[in-house]
């Protein structure tokens, strides 16, 4: 009899758990392109192309492969518009016995395939390199659940970057090598140009016309092999230099050295641990310096795994959580409003542009923003995982609700990352075209983020003053002459009524 295999769009892994318990001389692969997981939030139309052409291509390679696949176009009449729906009306097509898969990663589409009135088995996602058991067993008794010591950890499993049983070149952690402000000059091309599928941007373009973001020009890979080109062609030119800037922003360069694989990865077009192994070699190599090839495996073996770790030991609820007690609603800046301030204007432009942005300017930029400006993070999460096209909720929402926004209340982050304008003058070059002054504490023409950082420590006194990490910004704070510090809660006050009316801020 009949099995359904179901494989998600972002699950797009020949050796994924599902296929691997499955027969492909009897069961039938189940895909499907659904309204409901197109539009849960308004998805940038570029994320959803993309996911469209890579299953596109998937199940054409699984089709080569000798697999039986039931596919599922988004403009089929006969489509019912969710996965459920689809499994149901396939099972019913095919007289099929039951239907297997491989965990979403979703909690939304966990409960909604665990109420499929069909015999169904749940796998565990064999792409993560730590197991829900195995990262619930690290985290059991611990105080703080600190990313540091579990990426030694799985340093240790992988054998990654290790010199015995100690790491390589002595210490762990890299870090503070990776932190050089922005360079005069970006000698690395950046992300390698792919030739899109034209019927599906015309049918993207039809149905998803009115959703934040710019479909064309399209240039992600959307299959395995050119996945693999692009990380090749990024370890040769764009990760020597890639420990050294990664943190850095320019207004001339939206790539500098970054990978910009973190969509194929979460898709499944890579495999984290190969990825990490071609880096090491590069090392092992002499082709990159251990600074750049350290900090980005963290972000991989570390980083990924652990956010995901947190995103299903916490449950369900997480994406709701406010510790903070922020309920501002999202101001329109984020979506394309005009604004004055050069750093919010260039972040917001590229994530509508390319549906990415890199870390800091999602941390400490359009984050550090929406947390100073007591943005409900909700919403903030919402937004996220709406414009980015590698965002999936359990990647996506351990690093807003958690790391961003300080909303879980210091589960991820042992403090609120917020800074004055001063961070983003040091590691970029967005203050010097700005409207406002970097410079300026106060005035009209005080940098924004220079006001809401200590509107933010004044609000929250009584729950951060005794954090040890943030004790000296409260005694810097305590110092300032009163009528300085009225001054600037003043301004701050008034600068989010402006916000708050709707005003280009």
């Amino acid at each position: 009899m009949v099995r359904l295999v179901l494989v998600l769009g972002d699950q797009l892994s020949p050796g994924l758990s599902a296929l691997r318990k499955a027969d492909k001389t009897t069961d039938l692969v189940v895909m499907a392109e659904v309204m409901d997981e197109a539009t849960y939030v308004p998805h940038h139309p570029k994320k959803i192309a993309f996911c469209l052409m890579a299953m596109r291509k998937f199940a054409h390679r699984l089709r080569a492969d000798g697999w039986q696949v039931a596919y599922t176009q988004l403009d089929d009449p006969e489509n019912t518009g969710s996965i459920s729906g689809e499994l149901i009306r396939r099972a019913a097509e095919f007289d099929a016995a039951g239907v297997v898969y491989t965990e979403p990663g979703e909690w939304r589409l966990i409960a909604a395939l665990g109420d499929l009135p069909l015999r169904s088995h749940c796998l565990p996602d064999n792409r993560f390199i730590a197991s829900h058991a195995e990262f619930d067993a690290w985290a059991a008794g611990r105080k703080q659940l600190r990313m540091e010591y579990f990426y030694r950890d799985m340093r240790r499993k992988t054998g990654l970057l290790m010199d015995g049983d100690q790491p390589e070149g002595g210490k762990w952690n890299y870090d503070h090598d990776n932190r050089k402000p922005a360079p005069d000059q970006v000698d690395f091309a950046g992300p390698l140009q792919f030739e899109a599928d034209e019927d599906v941007l015309d049918l993207v373009e039809a149905r998803f016309a009115q959703n934040f973001g710019t479909l064309r020009p399209f240039w992600f890979a959307t299959d395995a092999d050119q996945a693999q080109e692009q990380l090749t062609h990024w370890i040769e030119g764009g990760l020597p230099k890639f420990g050294d800037f990664q943190d850095a922003m320019l207004n001339a360069h939206r790539f500098l050295y970054h990978a910009l694989i973190s969509f194929y990865l979460n898709a499944g077009l890579l495999d984290p641990l190969s990825v990490c192994k071609q880096a090491e070699a590069a090392y092992r190599a002499g082709a990159a310096p251990l600074n750049a090839v350290e900090g980005f495996i963290r972000q991989i073996i570390g980083w990924r795994e652990y956010v995901r770790g947190i995103y299903f030991r916490e449950g369900p609820d997480y994406v709701t959580r406010n510790a903070l007690g922020h309920n501002r609603a999202l101001p329109p800046v984020f979506w394309g409003g005009k604004t004055k301030m050069n750093c919010m204007g260039k972040a917001v432009r590229q994530t509508r542009d390319e549906a990415y942005a890199h870390h800091i300017q999602r941390l400490m930029v359009t984050g550090n923003f929406a947390l100073l400006s007591g943005v409900d993070p909700t919403e903030v999460h919402e937004w996220y995982l709406a414009v980015y096209a590698d965002a999936y909720e359990w990647v996506e929402a351990p690093n807003v609700i958690g790391m961003s926004q300080f909303a879980d209340d210091g589960i991820i982050a042992s403090k609120p990352y917020i800074s004055s304008g001063n961070y983003i003058h040091k590691m970029s070059d967005y203050c010097g075209s700005c409207a406002y002054r970097v410079q300026d504490k106060t005035g009209p023409d005080a940098c924004p983020f220079n006001l809401l950082y200590w509107h933010f420590l004044d609000r929250h006194r009584d729950r951060f003053k005794g954090n040890p990490r943030m004790g000296n910004m409260y005694r810097v704070w305590d110092r300032m002459d009163e009528t300085r510090r009225d001054t600037v809660l003043k301004e701050a006050d008034a600068w989010l009524d402006r916000l708050d009316a709707g005003e280009g801020v």
